[in-house]
């Protein structure tokens, strides 16, 4: 049985902690904000953090299991009575959920944990599946999309550079394509450490098809992405990842890692994925979407079925959803269902 709280209709306060400060552009910064604003259009008062502060509220939204667990303590003993929505990072579900105290802490003390795919449902002790949700995250269609450069077969990958993205995975894939190939890597995003610089530094000397824009305005990453024929996911591990939805809502087909992450976005029998760490893999998956318009067509229409899933609309309305089920007289029901 859930643990009984007080009940957040009409809440007139919530607070969102995420470890990512103002004006990053990193997946829980972007959660928080798009989530903020949702919430707000529903006539809450919505503050986003980078640490609880010890404030009265009547809701807390944590991003992150671990490094939000010092938040989620300190707001359960000031805020007893009061209901935790914590939600679950890829590094939460793959991995700290396993390891770290912190993080299944989290866990227990939560109300309500929040994934952002329904395949990380199987990551959870079964004895907390009860309080999961899941709300895909959604994005808004550029006005306009950038025509595709007739030059070359552009190819995108958007993300900062850091181990767990296996950034250069496309990068390497391109160096094995045959001499006619048109294809050509755009790397958005910036390096986190010096180590990455160099290697990015290093490739655009070495590979010819590899270009990398370093880090760049949100704008004009999302027109980046906008204007390639596809977009490559290279990612070790996700908790669901805002890029995807991105490119989904400008039509803009992914090719993934066979990873829990992207299989619960794109489904299991999306035809775009390659194994983690398989260059050679993803270089016959360039070349085939390169080469044969069939393929490109059935994975453009497999993604567009998945696009419905990752509207605004969706996850505002699954947002207040999950505030309804919080504001249910005793917050003691068992959970029916799994998603909202």
């Amino acid at each position: 049985m859930l643990e009984a709280r007080a009940t957040v209709s009409n809440v007139s306060r919530i607070v969102i902690v995420t470890p990512a400060p103002p004006g990053s552009r990193k997946g829980n910064r972007i959660t928080a904000s798009r989530w903020a604003r949702m919430l707000r259009s529903l006539g809450h008062q919505v503050v986003i953090q980078e640490e609880f502060r010890g404030e009265r509220c009547d809701l807390l939204i944590a991003l992150h299991a671990r490094k939000s667990a010092d938040d989620v303590a300190q707001f359960r003993r000031s805020n007893s009575d009061r209901p935790i929505v914590v939600v679950l990072t890829g590094t939460d579900l793959y991995g700290d959920i396993r390891t770290s105290r912190a993080a299944h802490q989290s866990l227990e003390l939560a109300d309500r944990l929040v994934l952002l795919q329904p395949e990380g449902l199987q990551e959870l002790p079964p004895q907390l599946r009860q309080k999961a949700r899941v709300i895909f995250q959604s994005a808004i269609p550029l006005p306009a999309r950038p025509r595709p450069l007739k030059s070359v077969f552009e190819i995108s990958v958007c993300g900062h550079l850091r181990p767990v993205k296996d950034p250069f995975r496309a990068a390497l894939a391109a160096r094995k394509l045959p001499a006619e190939s048109r294809i050509r890597i755009t790397q958005i995003g910036a390096a986190l450490t010096d180590s990455m610089k160099q290697r990015a530094t290093k490739e655009l000397i070495r590979n010819p098809r590899y270009r990398w824009t370093g880090d760049v305005p949100y704008s004009r990453a999302r027109r980046l992405v906008a204007r390639s024929r596809l977009l490559v996911l290279s990612s070790k591990l996700e908790g669901g990842a805002n890029v995807i939805s991105e490119a989904l809502a400008d039509d803009v087909p992914v090719l993934s890692t066979r990873i829990s992450g992207s299989i619960g976005l794109l489904g299991k029998d999306y035809e775009g994925y390659f194994e983690v760490g398989d260059t050679r893999g993803l270089t016959r998956l360039l070349l085939r979407c390169e080469q044969d318009g069939e393929f490109l067509k059935t994975i453009r229409s497999q993604s567009r079925k998945s696009a419905v899933l990752l509207t605004p609309q969706r996850e505002q309305a699954t947002l207040k959803s999950l505030l309804d089920e919080l504001s249910l007289a005793g917050m003691n029901h068992s959970a029916d269902s799994p998603t909202l």
